[in-house]
C-alpha cells in the first residue's frame, strides 16, 4: 500500500489537505508502523510547496524503507500557491531532479519510478497531464540521471576502497 500526497498541498474548493509535508507523512505512517504502509512519493505534489525539502524527505523515509513507489515529475512554481507542469529536466522546473535521483540512490531505492505527468507536446492531443511523448522523454531523462548517479557512487566506492587499502 502506498498513499499519494495531496495534490496540490493546499486547500482547494474548501477541501482540507492532510498529506502535504514530512510531519503529515510521519503521522500517517505511524498509525500502522509497517513497511506495507508506505508512500507513493510524488515530487510534483510535495514539491509544489517550496517548504518541502524533497531530497531530505526521500533520505528520511527511504532509510526507513517507507517509499514503495516513486512519482518523479517536475513542476515550475510561479507563486506561493501556483505552479504548472514542466519538462522533467531540472533546468525547466523548480525541482532538482538530479538531487532527487541522488537521494534515491543514497537509500538504495529499488522500487518503481514513474515519470509522472507530461505535457502535450509536438501536436499530441489527449488527457491533460498525461502526454505520452513528454512522459517518454521523462523516462529517458530519469534513466540517464539514474545511470550517472550509480556510476558516480561506484567511482566514489572504488576511491574509498583504494584509499583504505
Amino acid at each position: 500500500m502506498a498513499i499519494h500526497p495531496d495534490d496540490p498541498p493546499w486547500s482547494i474548493f474548501g477541501l482540507p489537505r492532510i498529506i502535504t509535508n514530512k510531519e503529515n507523512l510521519m503521522r500517517f505512517l505511524n498509525i500502522i508502523d509497517s513497511a506495507h504502509n508506505g508512500l507513493c512519493f510524488c515530487t510534483g505534489s510535495l514539491g509544489a510547496s517550496a517548504k518541502n525539502d524533497l531530497p531530505e524527505m526521500i533520505r528520511y523515509f527511504g532509510k526507513k524503507q517507507r517509499i514503495n513507489f516513486m512519482h518523479a515529475r517536475n513542476i515550475k512554481r510561479t507563486g506561493d500557491q501556483d505552479f504548472h507542469e514542466s519538462a522533467h529536466m531540472s533546468a525547466y522546473g523548480s525541482i532538482d531532479m538530479y538531487e532527487i535521483m541522488n537521494a534515491l540512490a543514497d537509500v538504495n531505492f529499488s522500487g518503481p519510478i514513474r515519470p509522472d505527468h507530461g505535457r502535450m507536446i509536438w501536436g499530441e492531443t489527449g488527457k491533460p497531464g498525461y502526454g505520452l511523448y513528454d512522459r517518454a522523454l521523462g523516462a529517458v531523462y530519469l534513466g540517464g540521471l539514474w545511470e550517472a548517479v550509480q556510476k558516480k557512487n561506484n567511482s566514489i566506492s572504488k576511491i574509498l576502497t583504494h584509499t583504505e587499502a
